[in-house]
């Protein structure tokens, strides 16, 4: 009987052990973020977001997930100086701050024309204002984005970010086309000032590529997902952008 159970425990030991491998191997995930510091022709300096980034890598990060960053230049991306400012300061902000681990690894950021989707399971895009000029219209970007999608892995995007996705198509029309997404609103560009220099507005140019847009309150944490595609508001959803896609990767 001794016998039969010490096989038993070993059998049952390494189906656990091949589930987690499984398990883990699964959890990869992608994060592109900008390389432009500029916003527009304004002199002054742009990045991504702290918090769109920081919220979701460490919400990916304690569930086990594997997390690579990339950028058009690859190295040291810039971080929008309005996000480092305390009064937009969150524990996830300032645990960002106090990782060295992760600063780091942000100073060595993946050139984006090195990357494949084939090594990854889902791809994230944080935002701030950085993208509008630069992954946009990144060939490598799109194509990636295509990429995930074609092969059936999510792909999500926060805030600004999903204006990424206005030069993506799939099959001929845009990726967008038909699907339910959310992004920064008109009204938010217009409150924070910017309606003039941003190079587009994200509200409207996914609405004319045949989004079915929709929002929440200005500020409220607001996501959609549709199929693949998870997009959130604006800042304050960048953790139901993330919860979402932690989902998608179950």
């Amino acid at each position: 009987m001794k016998k039969i159970a010490l096989i038993a425990i070993i059998v049952l030991t390494a189906g656990f052990s091949a589930t987690a491998q499984k398990t883990k191997k699964m959890k990869k995930v992608l994060f592109v973020v900008t390389s432009n510091d500029k916003l527009g022709n304004t002199g002054e300096k742009t990045g991504f977001w702290s918090e769109e980034f920081a919220a979701p890598y460490y919400e990916l990060l304690d569930k086990g997930v594997e997390i690579t960053i990339a950028s058009p230049l690859g190295g040291q991306p810039p971080i929008d100086p309005k996000s480092a400012d305390p009064s937009s300061a969150t524990e996830d902000t300032k645990r960002f701050d106090a990782d060295k681990t992760l600063q780091e690894k942000l100073k060595n950021t993946h050139k984006l024309s090195t990357i494949n989707q084939k090594d990854y399971d889902a791809v994230f895009y944080p935002g701030g204002h950085g993208p509008l000029w630069d992954l946009v219209e990144d060939k490598n970007s799109i194509a990636l984005i295509e990429s995930f999608y074609m092969h059936n892995k999510p792909v999500a995007f926060v805030c600004h970010a999903p204006a990424v996705l206005k030069n993506v198509k799939v099959k001929g029309d845009y990726l967008v086309k038909g699907k339910k997404v959310t992004g920064f609103t008109n009204e938010e560009e217009e409150a924070v000032g910017l309606t003039k220099v941003v190079p587009f507005l994200l509200e409207d140019a996914l609405t004319q590529n045949g989004a079915k847009f929709s929002k929440g309150p200005n500020w409220a944490p607001y996501s959609v997902e549709d199929g693949l595609l998870i997009t959130g508001q604006n800042p304050a959803s960048s953790k139901l952008v993330a919860g979402k896609l932690l989902e998608k990767l179950k």
